[in-house]
């Protein structure tokens, strides 16, 4: 009795085989997000989208970097979600407010040198040579040097140099009238507030790409510095996700580097001790990532806008997921 209600209370996928199952997955391709659902399921569901749907879709959809980064160290799963899906603004950098833009993190903070001590050596040595040049001799009278002149400084100086006599002085003072205030009161006008909270057109967190799904290792080369074209990199096509926000144009990119420990990149940042900062990755569960405009690792013809922020940005994870935002290049005249 007990296995009649279990068997009719089994879902009706449960009876059907494997290839019926990965026929109907297949319908469904068009959108990712339908297998993203349907993979929080069930874990059989799952198994199949990870480790079938998404293998023969990168082989279709990406043939040169499938073969090239599925036998290393990427999942297909990983591999599909980086071609179709974008990081949004907030974990491409964008909403970062970093005022000095890495260069705190470069050239160190800005420290206040401590006073000398008069029995240092620095001050003893200036007593000691001052002693030993001979004083100027006397001005005479006669000098036109010597002549009284009146300069700014002598203005100030009397402007704030304190009078004994004005202390000396009791000034007596009427005693205020309560009812003055109540017939005129002093009204202070509020001005209204400037601040006006910005306005996001698109998406801030991750979601579905626009444009092209696929990733390329030749837009890879245009990111990176001409030292570190050794390394694999692999990003979405051209332009990317577009944003369009208040201020300008921001065109999202997201990649992998293949064997990222064994890159250049790694090295580069690795011993240069490069502090992380805390921005999430959309792509793994890593929630700390490395600047590399601030590590020089990007392209140096770039450049910046007049407010200071660059034109291209890119952070790494640990795991070599690459989130970033290219901005159209200021045009100066």
């Amino acid at each position: 009795m007990a296995s009649a209600s279990s068997s009719s209370s089994a879902s009706p996928f449960a009876l059907l085989s494997e290839d019926i199952v990965l026929n109907i997955l297949a319908m469904l391709e068009a959108d990712p997000r339908d297998w993203a659902r349907l993979a929080c399921t069930s874990a059989r569901f799952a198994g199949l989208v990870r480790g079938v749907c998404c293998r023969s879709r990168c082989a279709r959809a990406l043939p040169s970097a499938a073969a090239d980064l599925l036998p290393s160290d990427a999942s297909p799963a990983a591999l599909h979600k980086l071609s179709v899906c974008c990081p949004g603004l907030l974990r491409a950098g964008v909403l970062l407010e970093h005022s000095d833009f890495g260069l705190e993190r470069d050239i160190g903070p800005d420290l206040s040198l401590p006073p000398r001590h008069p029995n240092s050596p620095s001050t003893a040595s200036t007593a000691a040579a001052a002693a030993s040049d001979p004083s100027p001799p006397p001005v005479t009278g006669d000098d036109p040097v010597s002549l009284p002149c009146w300069s700014l400084f002598d203005d100030l100086y009397f402007d704030t140099v304190y009078d004994p006599s004005e202390s000396s002085q009791n000034p007596t003072f009427p005693p205020p009238d309560p009812d003055s205030a109540a017939k005129n009161p002093i009204l202070i006008p509020r001005e209204p507030s400037q601040q006006r909270r910005k306005q996001r057109v698109g998406p801030v967190n991750a979601h579905l790409a626009s444009g092209s799904w696929t990733l390329s290792r030749e837009q890879g080369n245009k990111l990176l510095a001409s030292r570190f074209r050794g390394d694999c990199l692999y990003i979405c096509e051209w332009p990317g996700c577009v944003h369009v926000e208040e201020k300008r144009r921001y065109m999202l990119f997201r990649g992998v580097f293949k064997n990222f420990k064994r890159s250049r990149v790694w090295r580069t940042i690795s011993d240069s001790n490069r502090g992380t900062i805390e921005l999430n990755c959309a792509f793994c569960s890593c929630n700390e990532a490395w600047d590399l405009h601030s590590a020089f690792c990007l392209r140096r013809v770039f450049g910046f806008h007049d407010d200071g922020e660059p034109v291209v940005r890119a952070y790494v994870c640990e795991n070599g997921h690459v989130s970033g935002a290219w901005t159209e290049r200021p045009m100066y005249v």
